[in-house]
C-alpha cells in the first residue's frame, strides 16, 4: 500500500535542490566576506611605500633642501629644489610606489626650466611617518604641504604636477587653488572607473578611495596638460581621452611607445613639458 499523504506536514525539497541552495548561500557568504576584507585592506592594494630610516640622505645637491611638515598624527618628508631666482614652482605629487629617493630625479630638467621643484612623500613613504587611512586624509596632507610652501611663490608661476596616483590628488588641489598650469601624467578618470575596468566584480560601494579626477577637472580654470603613454596597460590612454572631453582648457599629448613607468625616457614627453613650462615665463 502507498503511504497516506499528510497535508499538514511541511514540504521537503529534493536533495539536489537543497544542495544548490546551500551552495549559493555559502558562495554569497564567501563573497560578502571577501568584500568586507577588501573594504578594510584597500590601503595594501593601492599604496606600495618604500620606507627609509630617519637618517637617510635623500640628496647631496647644494640647491636641494630637505624639510618636514607636521600634519595630524604624522610628519611628512619634503624635498625642495631651491633656485636663486626661479620663475615659479612645480608642486609634484608622485605615484603609489617608492619614495622621494626614487622620484626626486631629473632635477637638471627643472634647473634648465628655471623652476623650483617641491615634492612630498605620503604617509608611510620614505621618511614620512604615520600611515594612510582615508582619501580625505590624503587630500588634507597634500593641501597642508602646499600651504607651507605657497607663500614663497605668491608673485611667481605655480604648477601642480600629478603622476599616476598623484594625478587625482593634483587635480583636486588645482580645482581649489587654481594654479597657472596643471600637468596630469598617466591620469585616471577616477579610481572607480579604473577598478571597474580591472575588477568589474567589485561593487562601487566598497571603494573607499575614489579620487574623482573627472569631477575635479571641469573646475580647473587654467590650462591643463594631459600626458599618456600609448602603451600604458595599467591606466590605459582612454582615461586621459575621457578627461580631455571634460575640460575646455585641456590638451593631450600621447607619447608613442611609452608605457606607464617610462614616459620620462621619451623626448616627446620632455619636450611637451618643457614647452608648457616655457609658456609661463
Amino acid at each position: 500500500m502507498l503511504p497516506v499523504e499528510d497535508n499538514d506536514s511541511p514540504m521537503t525539497l529534493p536533495a539536489a535542490a537543497r544542495f544548490v541552495l546551500i551552495a549559493c548561500a555559502l558562495a554569497a557568504a564567501g563573497f560578502a566576506a571577501l568584500l568586507a576584507v577588501l573594504w578594510f585592506v584597500q590601503e595594501r592594494l593601492l599604496f606600495f611605500p618604500t620606507p627609509l630610516p630617519a637618517n637617510a640622505t635623500l640628496s647631496l645637491d647644494r640647491d636641494v633642501q630637505e624639510r618636514s611638515v607636521e600634519v595630524p598624527g604624522a610628519r611628512l618628508s619634503v624635498l625642495e629644489l631651491r633656485l636663486p631666482d626661479p620663475s615659479g614652482v612645480v608642486f609634484f605629487l608622485h605615484g603609489n610606489g617608492g619614495n622621494l629617493a626614487s622620484w626626486f630625479v631629473n632635477t637638471d630638467f627643472y634647473r634648465r626650466a628655471n623652476v623650483d621643484l617641491v615634492m612630498l612623500d605620503y604617509r608611510g613613504y620614505g621618511k614620512s611617518t604615520g600611515r594612510i587611512e582615508s582619501e580625505a586624509q590624503l587630500h588634507a596632507d597634500v593641501a597642508t604641504v602646499w600651504r607651507e610652501v605657497a607663500p614663497r611663490y605668491r608673485c611667481k608661476h605655480r604648477v601642480f604636477y600629478g603622476r599616476s596616483l598623484g594625478s587625482g590628488l593634483a587635480a583636486a588641489l588645482a580645482a581649489n587653488e587654481q594654479p597657472d598650469l596643471t600637468v596630469l601624467v598617466s591620469p585616471y578618470e577616477s579610481l572607480v572607473a579604473l577598478a571597474r575596468q580591472h575588477y568589474p566584480w567589485v561593487p562601487e560601494a566598497v571603494l573607499r578611495y575614489r579620487l574623482r579626477t573627472d569631477q575635479a577637472l571641469p573646475a580647473i580654470h587654467g590650462p591643463v596638460l594631459l600626458m599618456h603613454g600609448d602603451r600604458d596597460t595599467l591606466i590605459p590612454p582612454a582615461h586621459s581621452e575621457a578627461l580631455l572631453a571634460r575640460s575646455p582648457t585641456a590638451r593631450r599629448v600621447l607619447v608613442p611607445g611609452a608605457a606607464h613607468n617610462d614616459l620620462q625616457d621619451f623626448p616627446v614627453y620632455r619636450q611637451a613639458l618643457a614647452e608648457a613650462l616655457a609658456t609661463l615665463r
